[in-house]
């Protein structure tokens, strides 16, 4: 009687200890019920070969490719004591060559005839300008000399092509899946019955079985369509059942008292806020005056004035008692946020103060850098109620921070932070005596897509801010080649200096700091070196092979300093500079002394000084568009137009240059994110903002699936009032823990 592996079975006992920890190593692999849910990522059909053109863009990557032999050749070499065989395969639209050396000539220069079709996996490299995979595996699917069993097996069906490793090749998952695919049939379904039956969907032994061997394509898309819906189902549950939580918790109203410190704010404001900031203040408001926690999600536009309606959502709480705290990535925007709010505040930000306002308030920063006796007076004024506002890092969820009365909770740039590390800092404004949530506020400088906030930011309402404020610059925004066109460079500083002669000033953008801690171990501009990156974006495969590191602030400043900018006071700035020198030069270029700023992306987000026009991003293909979107946000922030150039050595046919080309096409965020959203990996994307997001889609595309995406919250919305506990459907509740770790399920019960 065959074997039927249960879903939690370890793979070890179904496939040899061997396999399992190849599979849990580099696949994150550990149970029958994980293996079954490794879907195909394509299928190819028998006659049909595979596109060797796109290869181009999967340098260093681990590929499967079907295709047919076209020529093969042994060379000898060290006067004929090594040979080195070469075999060309094409499927018609492109060529690749495979070399295999020494040992590994004889087997299959005895296979791999001309004629011979077969799928071949392995690493792309580059060798002489060519792509190549050396020493690849491969399963013959046809010609002589096939083993039988493997032409029977795929003739007349689609073969699934899994993701698949350097020691483990899609055809061996193939087999693996072949030895657990019985056990499909006990997998509990997280549909409701009336759901599944209603949209007519497969069952889910049905769909796992069709999805990893599918007779037709009419049964791949069949089971693509049910498997995408409990992906977005069961993380929508999720999500609306932290919503539905958050609705029984209970929270102070926090209403503005009138003539307070918030009309008095908005009376010595030198413009007129726009309608956007209008409607989606009256949104927040409204939120505020309700006793059950606002969750809200406020997102816009680079320079769409998202801080000012946050700060003004601060002064309405301050007014009726209570405190705000506004929670910072990075010191640097902590301290920019704190520069700014008691710029724009004044004689506000210094109540008890001499000369500061009767109806003012204290604003504090909290820092981990900060000097034990700041940090003492700090954290008196918090606990005492001394301080209306507080703007802080990581530092602000530390156990010794104590609140008189925490009424709000700004989180900005929210995809740095954890749900986890939101709450934690929520957690601070429930008093000994009573459970009172303070009121959520997070804020996105990225614009994202709808079905992204959808699936990232479930759990909040949504307001965007889509108008920019009146008096905002137009940005231009140009590729310079440099490599194709270095005259085009040099005519890059010549602008520089053009715009600190109008008295302007200059930031230029490095992927890289450059002292010496963050040089690649591999010593090739590789993914070596971890630190040092600010966070930047990791240097591509197409870097490796360029040889050349990702260009470095400290090498850039001074190359610049003593060459086209000699004379001109040139400064850096990046992220492992100590606390106190990174604030003074950012105090020194806010105030004009300093003319250009050499940076790491340490400058992406909240910087202010609408005094700068220009801005040069060296080795620009080496952000995300979203990225690059964010940085050019910097200039153009006061009434001279911005100019943002975009400095790259990929050559212009590549993908880096469209993808360059497509952010100086447009000013339009939302667009762009959709763009970055489609060119990369959906796990980039959607990253850990919820812990579970990137294990969890497999399958759903969230922007191509967003009609499923928008569904699926509606009825898992539906069910969670229904039945909030999910009593009635323990397949679901199963899913759902399948999702979600301990820690994390913690977090959604609680809030």
């Amino acid at each position: 009687m065959e074997h039927v592996p249960a879903l939690d079975e370890p793979l070890k006992k179904t496939l040899g200890p061997a396999t399992a920890k190849v599979m849990a190593e580099q696949l994150g692999l550990h149970t029958v019920g994980d293996l079954l849910h490794h879907y195909p990522r394509r299928y190819a059909e028998r006659g049909e070969l595979t596109p060797l053109t796109e290869l181009a863009d999967q340098l260093d990557e681990h590929v499967t490719v079907v295709a047919q032999v076209a020529d093969a050749r042994v060379h000898t070499f060290n006067g004929g004591r090594g040979r080195r065989l070469e075999v060309t395969i094409t499927d018609g639209a492109g060529r690749l060559q495979l070399v295999f050396f020494g040992s590994g000539v004889h087997k299959p220069h005895k296979e791999l005839l001309p004629g011979t079709r077969a799928m071949f996996a392995g690493k792309v490299g580059m060798f002489n300008r060519r792509l190549q995979l050396s020493h690849p595996a491969y399963e013959l699917l046809g010609g002589e000399g096939t083993d039988r069993d493997a032409v029977d097996a795929f003739a007349g069906r689609l073969i699934p092509i899994y993701p698949a490793c350097g020691k483990l090749e899609t055809w061996k998952i193939s087999k693996a899946v072949d030895a657990v695919l019985p056990g499909a049939q006990d997998a509990v379904d997280p549909l409701p019955p009336a759901l599944r039956e209603g949209r007519g969907m497969l069952t889910l032994p049905e769909a796992l079985l069709k999805i990893h061997r599918p007779r037709t394509k009419a049964d791949v898309a069949q089971a693509r369509d049910r498997l995408k819906w409990d992906e977005a189902f069961v993380l929508q549950v999720a999500l609306a059942r932290r919503r539905f939580a958050d609705t029984q918790l209970p929270a102070v109203a926090r209403r503005p008292s009138p003539g307070g410190l918030l009309d008095a704010f908005d009376a010595k404001l030198p413009f007129t806020l726009t309608d956007g900031q209008r409607a989606v203040s009256r949104e927040i408001f409204d939120d505020l005056a309700t006793e059950h926690p606002m969750h809200r999600l406020l997102q816009g536009e680079v320079g769409s004035g998202k801080t000012l309606v946050a700060l003004r959502a601060m002064l309405a709480v301050v007014d009726c008692g209570g405190q705000a705290a506004m929670l910072a990535p990075t010191e640097v925007l902590a301290q920019q946020h704190h520069r700014s709010i008691t710029e724009m505040m004044g004689e506000l930000a210094e109540g008890g103060m001499l000369g500061g306002s009767d109806v003012g308030t204290k604003v504090v920063l909290l820092t981990g850098s900060m000097g034990t006796a700041a940090r003492r007076q700090a954290l008196l004024d918090l606990v005492t109620g001394e301080a209306g506002i507080v703007i802080g890092t990581h530092a602000l969820i530390e156990d010794t921070v104590q609140f008189h009365d925490l009424g709000l909770v700004v989180v900005d740039e929210q995809h740095r932070f954890g749900v986890e590390q939101r709450d934690a800092l929520r957690a601070k404004g429930h008093s000994q005596r009573e459970r009172r949530t303070p009121h959520l506020l997070v804020m996105t400088a990225t614009p994202i897509p709808r079905t992204v906030a959808m699936t990232v930011f479930g759990d909040l309402e949504t307001s965007v801010l889509d108008q920019l404020p009146a008096g905002r610059s137009p940005i231009a925004t140009h590729v310079v080649p440099a490599k194709d066109k270095p005259h085009f460079l040099a005519r890059t500083w010549e602008r520089v200096r053009e715009e600190v002669d109008k008295g302007h000033q200059a930031y230029v953008v490095c992927p890289r700091i450059g002292d010496g801690e963050d040089e690649p171990r591999n010593g090739k501009g590789g993914k070596g070196g971890k630190g040092g990156t600010d966070g930047e974006k990791q240097p591509s495969p197409q870097d490796e092979a360029d040889k050349r590191p990702p260009l470095a602030v400290l090498d850039v400043a001074a190359q610049l300093a003593a060459g086209p900018l000699a004379g001109l006071d040139v400064r850096v700035l990046h992220g492992r500079m100590d606390p106190a020198d990174k604030d003074d030069v950012m105090r020194r270029f806010a105030a004009g002394e300093v003319k250009v700023l050499v940076a790491t992306t340490v400058i992406e987000v909240g910087v202010n000084v609408p005094n700068s026009t220009v801005m040069v991003i060296m080795d620009a293909d080496r952000f995300g568009v979203s990225q690059l979107h964010q940085l050019r946000g910097r200039v153009g922030r006061g009434s001279a137009p911005g100019l943002c150039l975009l400095v790259s050595e990929m050559p212009e046919a590549s993908a880096a240059r469209a993808r360059l080309a497509a952010v100086a096409a447009t000013l339009d965020g939302f667009e762009l994110s959709r763009i970055d959203l489609e060119q990369r990996r959906e796990g980039d994307v959607l990253g850990q903002a919820q812990s579970g997001v990137r294990s969890s889609l497999r399958m759903l595309a969230v922007i191509e699936d967003e009609e499923i995406i928008a569904q699926a919250r509606e009825e898992a919305t539906r069910v969670v009032r229904a039945d909030p506990d999910l009593a009635e459907l323990p397949g679901l509740r199963t899913a759902l823990d399948a999702l979600l770790d301990t820690e994390r399920e913690q977090y959604l019960e609680k809030g």
